[in-house]
C-alpha cells in the first residue's frame, strides 16, 4: 500500500515539476517583453527632461526667479497617481495611472498673461516626462516582481528536482528491494518446505 502511495506521489510530483517548469518558461518570456521596453522608455524620459529643463532655464532667464517662484505658489496640484494591480500568471503586478485633476487639456495651469511661451513648452515636457516617469516605474515594479516570482519558481523546481524526487525515487527503491528480498526469502522457504514434504 504504502509503495502505491509513494509511486503516485512520485507522478504528482513530477507533473507539479513540469507545470511549475511551463509557469517560469512562461514567467521568462514576460520578463523579456518588459524589459525590452525599459531602456527606450528610460531614453525617452532622459529626452523629454532635458528639453524641460532647458526650456525652464530660457523661461527664467526671461521672467525672472521670483515671477516663476510666485506662479508655482498659485498653481494647485493637479496630479494623482491611481495604484492598482492585475496578474499575470498569477503575479500580481503593480498598475500606475497618472491622473490630472482638471481633465487634460493643452492649456497651462497659470494666466497667458506675464509669461513666456518658454514656460509653456517646459510646463508641456515636465508633464509628459512626469507621465513616462509613471510608465517607468511601472515597469521596473513589474520587473521586480516578475525576477522575484521567476526565483520563487526556480527553487520549487530545484527543491522538486533534488530533494522531493530523489528521496521518493530511493524511498520506493529501497521498498521494492525489501519486497524482492521478501519475496526470495518467501520463495526459498516454500522450497525447503517442498523439500521436506
Amino acid at each position: 500500500m504504502e509503495l502505491i502511495a509513494l509511486r503516485r506521489r512520485r507522478r504528482i510530483a513530477e507533473k507539479g515539476r513540469d507545470l511549475l517548469e511551463e509557469k517560469r518558461d512562461a514567467l521568462i518570456m514576460e520578463l523579456f517583453n518588459f524589459i525590452g521596453e525599459v531602456a527606450p522608455l528610460r531614453t525617452k524620459v532622459l529626452e523629454t527632461l532635458k528639453k524641460a529643463y532647458s526650456t525652464y532655464t530660457e523661461a527664467e532667464m526671461l521672467m525672472g526667479v521670483t515671477k516663476l517662484r510666485e506662479l508655482s505658489e498659485t498653481v494647485p496640484d493637479r496630479f494623482e497617481i491611481d495604484v492598482g494591480s492585475r496578474s499575470i500568471i498569477g503575479v500580481q503586478i503593480p498598475s500606475f495611472q497618472l491622473l490630472e485633476k482638471p481633465p487634460p487639456g493643452r492649456l497651462p495651469p497659470y494666466g497667458f498673461l506675464e509669461t513666456t511661451s518658454k514656460l509653456d513648452e517646459s510646463t508641456l515636457s515636465l508633464v509628459e516626462a512626469l507621465r513616462n516617469v509613471v510608465k517607468l516605474a511601472e515597469i521596473e515594479a513589474t520587473l521586480r516582481r516578475l525576477s522575484e516570482a521567476v526565483i520563487t519558481v526556480r527553487r520549487r523546481v530545484n527543491s522538486l528536482d533534488y530533494i522531493m524526487i530523489p528521496r521518493i525515487v530511493n524511498t520506493i527503491r529501497f521498498i521494492e528491494m525489501h519486497l524482492e528480498e521478501r519475496s526470495r526469502e518467501d520463495f526459498f522457504r516454500l522450497k525447503r518446505m517442498k523439500a521436506r514434504a
